[in-house]
């Protein structure tokens, strides 16, 4: 007979510890994923004039001067949901730093936290439910931490990439920030 897959089993535990594991592994490699694209935008964004830098494209935010305020911003307000501490904007739009050098500062600062904060994570943490209040809604929500921590990389993907459609708007080279080039050179551990 074949071993029991119900939720009860010894068989479907270690499958559930393993696929913990894995997640949390997961995290793990997006968190340093993301220092690392993160680098290569504000490398490029370095390159920049302060026209270019404040020159509105057509992304959500406008400018990538904006977009990246804007990265830091949501991911303060998410690590506050996550942790209890560090300083958490009241809007999404909030210019934290008018100065690249300064935002730059700020941003490797909270990759960091962001890095430290996933290698504090267990299996137990990353399947329980974690509660938090919208800044654009007054209501509660409850979710797995799982998939709100899903929604914190995907969230700054999905921003990276109009930081990309900046800098191509204004003739900049395009960059290469597919996750299997951060794996095939400073990733390779995550591999």
């Amino acid at each position: 007979m074949a071993p029991s897959l119900g939720l009860l089993g010894k068989p479907a535990r270690l499958r559930q510890q393993r696929q913990g594991k894995h997640m949390l592994r997961h995290f793990r490699m997006f968190a340093a994923y993301n220092r690392w694209a993160n680098a290569q935008v504000y490398a490029a964004a370095a390159e920049l004039s302060e026209a270019e830098f404040r020159s509105d494209r057509g992304a959500f935010f406008g400018s990538l001067h904006r977009t990246l305020n804007h990265l830091l911003v949501a991911d303060r307000i998410w690590m506050k949901r996550f942790t209890g501490i560090g300083e958490a904007p009241v809007t999404l739009d909030a210019v934290l730093f008018e100065e690249l050098d300064a935002l730059a500062a700020a941003r490797k600062a909270e990759d960091e936290r962001i890095i430290a904060w996933t290698s504090t994570l267990d299996e137990a943490s990353l399947a329980g439910d974690f509660t938090y209040a919208p800044v654009t809604q007054p209501i509660r929500i409850t979710q797995p931490l799982s998939s709100a921590l899903a929604h914190l990389f995907n969230h700054q993907t999905h921003h990276r990439g109009q930081c990309h459609m900046t800098l191509t708007a204004l003739g900049k080279p395009s960059l290469g920030l597919d996750l299997i080039y951060f794996l095939r050179s400073e990733g390779r551990e995550w591999m």
